[in-house]
Formats: structure tokens, C-alpha cells, sequence
């Protein structure tokens, strides 16, 4: 398998219909009218995945007040974002993709390296869709540390 194709600023944002956390159905259109970070993980609970979904938390506000909304996507089941949101307390949707499709459509799936060998897998991959459902930012391969912080950086926040 190899990557699939990669979005660019501009790119209509493939549109979605996930379930969270606690069920219920979330849509990308549902966001429509306000620009959303829509960010996609390898998996909950994991050192590298909390860290990344503690900083975009702690940085809702900020996010949120410059009119900018959080979504997590990963492979796991919503029972075990449940138990992400309450241990961790994250404050935003975090849905599941157990198929992989959206992952896929948004570039997030696919051949990587790691630790120096080439595996199949959850791409950690950043994109900012516009108040109209297009792709203002995309980044692939970003660090679960730090990311965060650089994204309010180059967003100006």
C-alpha cells in the first residue's frame, strides 16, 4: 500500500460523518460558517497522541477565540475516546475511524517510515479547513510535541 494522495491549501476538504466519543454523529458540515483544525492521530492513550491532544486542550481558548475549532480523528473505537476524554479531560470532539476511510481521503494513511523501517500506518497529519469547507493549511508528518505551539505560531495566534 502506499500513500494516498496528498491535500494542498485550497483543496476542497473531503467531507466526513464520524462518530465521537459519546456516539453522537459528527460532521465536517457541521462546522461550516467557522474554520476547524481537523487533526488526525495514531492512537489514544499512547505518550505521543495525549501529549498532542493535553496541548491542543490547554489551547482551546486561545483556538477558539480566534474562531477556530478542534477536531481529533483516530482509528479507535468511540469507547475507547471515552475513556481518553475523561482521563486526559479533552474538551473537543475525538472521533473514530476504524476504517481508515477519512483518514485516507485526507492523506493520513499510508506508507511511513519508523524507527527506520517503512510501515503502513496513521500519518500524524494537521489541517485547517476554512469557513468554506476548503483546505487552508495542510501538514503531514508533524511531531506530536511542539506541534501544537507551531501551528499558533504560524497561524498567528
Amino acid at each position: 500500500m502506499t500513500t494516498s494522495a496528498r491535500l494542498q491549501p485550497g483543496d476542497p476538504a473531503p467531507s466526513f460523518t464520524l462518530p465521537d466519543q459519546n456516539g453522537n454523529e459528527v460532521s465536517l458540515a457541521d462546522y461550516r460558517g467557522r474554520r476547524v483544525i481537523v487533526y488526525f492521530y495514531p492512537a489514544a492513550m499512547t505518550p505521543g497522541c495525549t501529549k498532542q491532544a493535553c496541548d491542543f486542550r490547554d489551547d482551546l481558548a486561545q483556538f477558539n477565540e480566534a474562531g477556530l475549532d478542534v477536531i481529533g480523528i483516530s482509528p479507535d473505537k468511540p469507547a475507547k475516546l471515552k475513556k481518553f476524554e475523561e482521563r486526559d479531560e479533552i474538551t473537543f470532539p475525538l472521533l473514530s475511524d476504524p476504517d481508515k476511510g477519512v483518514l485516507t481521503e485526507y492523506g493520513a494513511f499510508g506508507e511511513k517510515m519508523m524507527y527506520g523501517k517503512t510501515v503502513t500506518g496513521v500519518i500524524r497529519s494537521t489541517f485547517v479547513v476554512d469557513a468554506e469547507g476548503r483546505i487552508e493549511v495542510a501538514q503531514y508528518n508533524v511531531r506530536a510535541t511542539g506541534h501544537v505551539a507551531k501551528l499558533r505560531r504560524d497561524l498567528k495566534l
